[in-house]
């Protein structure tokens, strides 16, 4: 007779460092508010925005490979990236680094997704791909390259970092019709099987 698996822990590592990219997201908000025109205080609202975006590959590899995997981590972890990715957006937008219609756009699609997942989750889990991987990567990129001060320093940059960002969009945009396309079909074969 087998033991039964002891109960994952709320308070183990994967969660809290969730929980510390969720405190992470005020203050970069304060940061980036506060110093868009400094060369230090961008640098360190990148800082903290690769830090944050190290921990949420951390927390994620740290729940898997040590079977950390709760709930809990389930809700919370992808509401931490999008407030934390929909934050540096809209901080963008505010320096009138990216047009507002983008940043708007970027928060539909991406809470659009996430909450169409949750409402899903009685049919599945919708599983990642490669769409959703690529448009992270990216989205990664161009907000860390917007983020650091180029253009405070050689103007040009701002191009480079337009360039990024409708990369970005793009892959933002398709990725979410791959992921609507996806959760449909899960939900469609869920239903005729009797799920």
């Amino acid at each position: 007779m087998t033991t039964p698996a002891a109960p994952v822990p709320l308070w183990n590592i994967a969660n809290i460092l969730t929980m510390v990219r969720c405190v992470m997201v005020p203050v970069f908000v304060v940061v980036a508010a506060l110093y868009p025109e400094s060369v230090g205080g961008r640098s360190l609202a990148a800082a903290i925005f690769v830090v944050a975006m190290i921990t949420d590959f951390l927390d994620g590899y740290l729940a898997r490979s040590r079977n950390l995997i709760t709930d809990f981590g389930k809700i919370v972890d992808p509401i931490a990236d999008k407030a934390m990715t929909g934050a540096a957006f809209v901080m963008l937008s505010v320096w009138d680094y990216v047009p507002w219609w983008m940043t708007i756009l970027i928060l539909v699609r991406e809470f659009g997704i996430t909450i169409m997942r949750f409402t899903i989750l009685k049919y599945g889990a919708l599983p990642a791909n490669m769409a959703g991987k690529a448009k992270t990567m990216m989205q990664s990129i161009a907000i860390t390259f917007c983020l650091l001060p180029f253009e405070l320093l050689w103007s040009p940059a701002r191009w480079i970092g337009l360039a990024l960002v409708t990369i970005a969009f793009v892959l933002t945009i398709w990725s979410g019709l791959v992921n609507l396309k996806d959760g449909l079909r899960l939900r469609r074969e869920a239903l005729e099987s009797g799920a």
